[in-house]
């Protein structure tokens, strides 16, 4: 389905029952990488998930470390949980393998954090043409599959078809099981080319068909 958003501010082989084409986005529309009103980038996730349960870890952990600290000020004696901890990490050597493991596992974390922090997630949608500065559109790529799927199959000789869209590239699947396969892989080049030009995105994938015989029962 479309997301609506506002802002502020070519090769051919074929043989043997099997024929395959390959396109540029350029071989639909010289203005492929152009646009409206602004600058067509990719959608950003918001990771609300991953940023809220490290801040409930952090502030958890923060909120008992002051209640340790307070109290110790205060006269009270520190938990029985920190001044084990603190005798452990005294006692323990770096190279053991508990201290490893743990330091593997927050590398990790720390990895996977700065990826969800500098990537911008949200692949399943594609960016469509800005016509406008304050509002972008994006489609997904299950939608777009669909649409481009049906128009596929109103191609005459065509049984079946299978189009995966990604994000560089749509790769379509088809099955003919009448016709010259030359003219049903020329047909479905040209339909496809048209259906993508009419999904609006702002970069248009790169296009590659390939078509053969059913397996004969």
């Amino acid at each position: 389905m479309p997301t609506l958003e506002k802002e502020q501010g070519a090769g051919a082989s074929g043989g043997g029952g099997h024929l395959e084409q390959s396109a540029s986005a350029a071989d639909y529309d010289p203005g492929a990488h152009g646009g409206g009103g602004g600058r067509n980038g990719r959608f950003w996730s918001l990771r609300r998930v991953p940023a809220g349960i490290v801040a409930l870890v952090l502030l958890g952990v923060a909120a008992i470390l002051l209640y340790d600290v307070a109290s110790v000020r205060a006269g009270d004696p520190a938990m029985a949980w920190r001044r084990t901890l603190a005798n452990e990490m005294a006692a323990t050597a770096l190279n053991d393998p508990k201290v490893l493991a743990s330091a593997c596992v927050v590398t990790l974390l720390g990895v996977w954090l700065i990826a969800l922090a500098v990537t911008p997630g949200e692949r399943g949608l594609l960016p469509m043409r800005r016509e406008t500065a304050t509002v972008r559109a994006g489609l997904e790529r299950s939608a777009a599959g669909l649409v481009l799927r049906d128009r596929a199959m109103q191609v005459s000789g065509v049984q079946s078809v299978r189009v995966a869209v990604g994000r560089r590239k749509i790769r379509a699947h088809a099955q003919a099981h009448f016709r010259d396969l030359h003219e049903v892989r020329g047909d479905l080049d040209s339909t496809l080319g048209d259906g993508i030009r009419q999904l609006g995105l702002a970069r248009r994938p790169s296009l590659s068909v390939h078509v053969r015989r059913p397996k004969k029962r």
